[in-house]
């Protein structure tokens, strides 16, 4: 017959696992601090979702990465987390900018980007060199460099965002979709622009159909094409895909090939991406992605079409921190001045 184990035996027990439940909550509590990540149990608003957005500050431009930013900070209550994309020479410049601007209460990470992975990757096209900078193809890489997110939205610097940008980050995306971008061809409002400006917004514009790699895709040249400077990207799926490596392999091909120049469609970085997710990927709302406006110092929008827009995107030659440029009041509404005095805005009378 076994010992009887005596009550007080037990309760000594029962104790002694208590004791050691809280010493080991405390002790693996200490790393969360070691990593300056504070969890406030008591405030639900710290607990809701983060919105990450990723935008590249690049050397010459970071007011527009500073605007960009602003922008958003301004038009949500959203919990939004920056991830601020750049070389390291350029690192040091944009986090002074943040820290000594009113943009010192947002949430931002720096997180630099080594162009080294572009190695052997890019042609060199003296018609654009500005096209061939490395952030340019930080969208492809989106998922090594934000990693504990599942949704996250990536913004080309030079567009200013007027709604909740909430409201992008519920862009539903369709399942075994990666990404979601707005189509060229999705608002009429836009037609008139793209017509008067001469711009293409089909596949011919960006790929070159001589080239036998390119018609055995199987893709109409007549297909609309869309601009990845909005992604909404799902990076679970972006990952299973192995849409890097993809766009990777495109980079290659037209390093061999030349398979699209940035004399057809203004952008190497956009070509790989019109391959990779051609069918697919989800769609933008296309309020929030208003696009060209720098394709033209002359061609403009309506005033009233401008302010019911949700995004503005100034792509193309003419930015609205140089001159000539177009509807520059708008972005200029956003603008920081930088604490250096390095950046400074082009205009008529400077």
């Amino acid at each position: 017959i076994l010992p009887l184990v005596s009550v007080n035996q037990i309760l000594l027990l029962l104790l002694v696992l208590t004791v050691c439940a809280i010493l080991y909550r405390k002790v693996h509590q200490v790393p969360l601090a070691l990593r300056n990540e504070t969890v406030d149990l008591e405030n639900p608003e710290e607990m809701e979702e983060e919105i990450p957005v990723v935008i590249c500050a690049a050397a010459g431009r970071m007011g527009a990465a500073v605007a960009a930013i602003s922008s958003i900070y301004s038009n949500t209550e959203a919990n939004v987390l920056f991830y601020i994309i750049g070389l390291k020479t350029t690192i040091p410049h944009i986090r002074k900018w943040i820290e000594n601007s009113k943009l010192k209460e947002i949430k931002f990470k720096v997180v630099e980007f080594n162009p080294m992975v572009l190695k052997g990757k890019i042609r060199q096209d003296a018609s654009r060199p500005e096209l061939l900078q490395p952030l340019n193809f930080v969208r492809f890489y989106l998922p090594l460099l934000i990693q504990k997110h599942e949704k996250v939205i990536y913004l080309d610097d030079d567009v200013i965002v007027q709604g909740d940008i909430q409201e992008l980050y519920n862009t539903k995306l369709a399942p075994g979709h990666a990404a979601a971008f707005s189509d060229d061809c999705d608002l009429p409002s836009t037609h008139e622009m793209v017509r008067s400006v001469g711009m293409q917004n089909t596949y011919m514009g960006f790929l070159d159909y001589r080239k036998q790699a390119i018609r055995d895709l199987g893709i109409s040249p007549s297909t609309c094409s869309f601009n990845p400077g909005v992604i909404v990207g799902n990076m679970t799926e972006w990952k299973h895909q192995w849409i890097t490596q993809q766009l990777e392999k495109w980079m290659r091909r037209n390093v061999e090939e030349n398979l699209y120049s940035s004399t057809l469609g203004g952008g190497v970085a956009t070509s790989p991406m019109l391959i990779v997710f051609h069918g697919k990927y989800s769609s933008i709302n296309p309020m929030w992605h208003i696009r060209h406006l720098g394709w033209s110092p002359d061609a403009r929008y309506s005033e009233q079409f401008l302010q019911e827009a949700k995004l503005l995107h100034w792509n193309g030659r003419y930015k609205p921190w140089d001159y000539p440029s177009v509807h520059t009041d708008l972005w200029e509404n956003w603008f920081i001045p930088d604490p250096s005095g390095k950046f400074k805005l082009t205009r008529p009378d400077s």
